[in-house]
């Protein structure tokens, strides 16, 4: 009913419902090519759109397995044990001590105070762990998202005068954080893959030299300028205003030098004394804690008992003890609005630091991560991060690398690193009240040096790509790039060579045995049909002649996909250059010159008379060049169509009609991945044959790909390959003793053909469906190899390459029947085209005549349902044979 109704709303809006099965050919008594051999043939139904939404929709199992994927540590938390609980405690001690400098620091450079840096990393590696794919992260405060919110919070000072910057720094990592949280319960994840290499190594370079160059006067006590403008300009004040350098030099200064001289200190001995590699690192790791320590101790020195006012440097002061601005974070329109504008920025800064390192070491510690529920650990962190007073975190490097080489052993040293934090929290704002503000600096350009490429990571990005090296362009160049291969694309006309596989000296195949799955028992066996592009474009050997397989037939391989962005220019490349190799099937065939088009108005009157008196070649015209006969389209690139696309390509199949008048261009498709594309194609036209009106009995040929159903995966043909293996051998010997005795021999190749068969489950040779199927409606199949030529269709024959059928098996189509010209690859495409091409210029007689030999039984008749199909042994042999014999046949059909 509900087709009725349908059919009924249809007619009344004039829409014109498609049939289902427009090759009615097959529908013919008789037709099926193997209906010999199994009760039903494979006939193709296009995708529907309700199949498609209720794909989309979980099943119970997926459901339940989305919820547990949320929690990843129910996976792992029932197997802990001492090991992994020493390995952690020793990472999660080693980061808590690393982690608390380093947060006061970031917390500077936030334009917050120190405290709630403290804050952000408690609850960064307290939280993580519950939602981690990760052993190795630590999420806490990083210096490019501390300088990105210490940036917000200056701006919006001005805009939200009576707002305070942790309320805003707050409020950042709150949206953000929803916003990152949003992007992983969804499972997109994958956005992050739209940023390059380059372009996160450039952010990196670039973020860490603002850095350092803003902390420079931090470091050396000079004042009187902003740190927040453009990096050469703040660069510039520095050199300016070291007249005004004060003692806070002196505590920055030998603090950065300090650090850099442990660190090259215990690098040298790592190399020198390397049974001591793990103590040594455990060394300069606790650099940082060192310094600070130390210098803290120098302040506390100089400065006791001093009023605030006298101090000789600039120190921290007091720092609350507790979480004391713990509370509901502040979150109004008023405040939402203003930082709306700078949440895409944060949720980028977000998500690329961490993805990068958390892939980056997941591949180095052979583990996998997920994305997406990466992005939900970091969405929750930063949502529950200001309910304690923090402000935005993510992954930071510098302490994952220290984590990873401390020998973590899972996610839970997170939780040890947070008891050390609350420690520090509770237990050590009296000591961070003399901490030297010029010696975090130092401590902050320490860290940051790191993120700055190497020059020879640099070079070597030149060496693979020159024109995506850049620090503020890296992303545009890339975009643009991609851009212009996909609006500019143009794809590449493919011609054919056979080729052979080499070891050392030995041809693969080129023996009695079966090496490399490849057959034997056939001077073709070695060979095989590749497909490479005409102008080697590939790279491949310029010396290898390649030209068009058949005179006429083209093979177009898309390069970069085919839709809207790219379909007018790859079409248009496709036309010119088939319009420069072929010449018009029909030189004479507009009956008066006003039919003619304005932009192509022919020869003159003189000379078409001439050339109707004489003959083509009275005309400006290359009659060397072939006629247009068929187009192979290879969609090997493409995953999807849009309207667009199929629609300049119904255009351009027009427009090749008209060119190849009075007769009709074929359109072969193959290597089709995805079924809508199918579906469109199919809707537009393509993947049908044009009947010709006008020579009603010219039928159609049908070349298709079948297979055994189980193929070599079944347990009936391992069980029939391992029951004659033996067999095969002993019968090898027998025949190679004595060729006289053909019974052996007739055994021995109906044995070794169903061991073929067994052995692979691609495509069955010409041969085997002639046996298989009518003479009179059977044409041919594709071959795997390639090998089968129409000379063995025409004898009768079979090469003891081709796999043939035992009986009792069955076979059906790869590709549906009712889509002919849809091919499963570039080989049956191939064939079926020059088979139709043939048969078309041998005309109608032998079709009759085939059609009469067949009804007359005998064991001629699939011999010449054979020929009807693949016409003349030279033109198949062209197809198969390469480039010499190509260009042979066509000075022979030429003449």
């Amino acid at each position: 009913m509900l087709s009725k109704a349908g059919h009924a709303v249809a007619k009344a809006l004039g829409i014109k419902l498609q049939d289902h099965d427009r090759f009615r050919e097959l529908d013919r008594p008789g037709a099926s090519m193997m209906s010999d051999r199994t009760d039903h043939t494979f006939v193709e139904e296009p995708p529907l759109v309700l199949d498609y939404l209720g794909s989309l929709a979980p099943s119970g199992k997926e459901l339940y397995g989305y919820l547990l994927s949320l929690f990843p540590f129910l996976s792992w938390i029932g197997h802990y044990n001492l090991q992994w609980l020493i390995g952690d405690l020793v990472a999660g001690i080693t980061i808590g001590a690393v982690v608390v400098p380093q947060g006061m620091a970031y917390a500077k450079l936030a334009n917050l105070e120190v405290q709630f840096g403290l804050y952000s990393s408690f609850m960064g590696v307290l939280v993580y762990w519950f939602f981690a794919t990760s052993k190795d992260i630590t999420i806490g405060p990083v210096a490019v998202m501390s300088q990105l919110t210490g940036g917000i919070v200056a701006d919006l000072a001005i805009a939200l005068p009576d707002v305070p910057g942790h309320v805003i720094a707050s409020a950042l990592a709150l949206l953000a954080g929803s916003i990152v949280l949003f992007i992983g319960l969804i499972r997109c994840g994958w956005i992050v893959d739209l940023i390059s290499l380059t372009a996160l190594s450039a952010f990196m370079t670039g973020s860490a030299l603002n850095i350092v160059v803003g902390q420079i006067p931090s470091m050396m006590g000079i004042t009187g300028f902003s740190t927040r403008e453009a990096p050469y300009i703040v660069f510039i004040h520095t050199l300016q205003g070291l007249p005004r350098t004060t003692l806070d030099a002196a505590m920055g200064l030998t603090a950065l030098a300090m650090l850099y001289l442990i660190r090259g200190t215990c690098a040298y001995a790592a190399k020198r004394w390397p049974k001591h590699q793990r103590i040594i690192f455990f060394l300069s790791t606790l650099r940082t804690v060192f310094v600070i320590l130390l210098y803290t101790m120098i302040s506390w020195l100089v400065n006791r008992g001093l009023p605030k006012d006298q101090i000789k440097f600039k120190i921290l002061l007091d720092v609350p003890r507790g979480f004391q601005n713990a509370a509901v974070p502040v979150l109004n329109q008023r405040i939402a609005s203003n930082l709306a504008g700078y949440l895409p920025a944060t949720v980028i800064v977000l998500l690329i630091e961490h993805i990068a390192i958390s892939k980056s070491f997941g591949r180095v510690n052979n583990y996998t991560i997920n994305p997406s529920q990466e992005m939900v650990a970091i969405g929750v962190t930063n949502m529950l991060g200001p309910f304690l007073g923090g402000y935005a975190a993510t992954g930071s490097f510098s302490r994952t690398a220290i984590k990873s080489k401390a020998g973590v052993r899972s996610p839970f040293a997170g939780v040890i690193t947070a008891l050390v934090v609350l420690l520090a929290i509770y237990a050590l704002p009296a000591v961070f009240y003399f901490i030297p503000a010029a010696s975090l600096a130092a401590v902050i350009i320490h860290a940051v040096g790191d993120l700055i490429t190497p020059p020879n990571t640099v070079y070597q990005f030149w060496l693979v790509s020159p024109l995506e090296n850049g620090i503020y362009c890296t992303v545009c160049l890339s975009a643009a790039m991609l851009l212009f291969r996909i609006l500019r694309a143009k794809g590449r006309f493919l011609g054919r060579v056979k080729v052979a596989s080499m070891l050392g000296d030995h041809v693969v195949g080129d023996d009695s045995r079966a090496e490399y799955g490849t057959f034997t028992g056939s001077p073709e066996a070695p060979f095989r049909n590749v497909f490479l592009p005409i102008t080697h474009a590939d790279g491949s050997n310029p010396e290898v002649e390649l030209d068009n397989p058949y005179p006429g037939i083209f093979i177009y391989r898309f390069s970069e996909g085919f839709n809207y962005t790219n379909a007018s220019n790859s079409l248009s490349y496709m036309t010119e250059y088939i319009f420069a190799h072929t010449r018009l099937t029909n030189l004479t065939h507009f009956d008066r010159p006003g039919d003619r088009p304005w932009n192509d108005p022919g020869p003159s009157r003189r000379k078409l008379k001439a050339a109707a008196a004489a003959s083509a070649s009275a005309l400006e015209v290359d009659t060397t060049l072939p006629t247009l006969k068929a187009i192979i389209l290879d969609f090997s690139s493409v995953n999807h169509v849009d309207i667009t696309s199929v629609q300049q390509l119904i255009d351009v199949r027009n427009q090749l009609d008209r060119y190849a008048a009075p007769d009709t261009v074929d359109w072969h498709i193959a290597c089709i991945s995805n079924r809508w594309a199918k579906r469109a194609l199919a809707a537009a036209g393509f993947g049908y044959p044009t009947m010709r009106p006008d020579v009603p009995h010219l039928r159609w040929k049908s070349i298709f790909s079948v297979a055994e159903i189980g193929g070599a995966q079944s347990a009936a043909a391992a069980a029939e390959f391992e029951d004659n293996e033996k067999e095969l051998l002993d019968r090898r010997l027998s025949v190679h003793g004595s060729h006289h005795h053909k019974h052996h021999n007739h055994q021995e190749r109906d044995l070794e053909a169903g061991l073929s068969k067994s052995g692979s489950h691609a495509a069955v040779a010409a041969d085997d469906v002639v046996d298989a199927a009518p003479a009179a409606d059977v044409a041919a199949t594709s071959t795997s190899t390639g090998t089968t030529t129409t000379e063995d269709l025409k004898a009768g024959t079979i090469t003891a390459a081709a796999p043939r059928l035992n009986c009792g098996r069955t076979v059906v189509a790869v590709h549906g029947i009712n889509r002919p010209l849809f091919h499963v690859d570039l080989t049956s495409a191939l064939q079926s085209a020059i088979a139709n091409v043939e048969a078309r210029g041998e005309g109608g007689e032998e079709e009759e005549d085939g059609a009469e030999e067949a009804s007359a039984g005998g064991a001629s008749a699939s011999a010449n349902a054979a020929r009807s199909a693949s016409g003349s042994g030279e033109a198949t042999d062209t197809a198969s044979g390469g480039t010499l014999s190509s260009r042979k046949k066509s000075s022979i059909q030429r003449s």
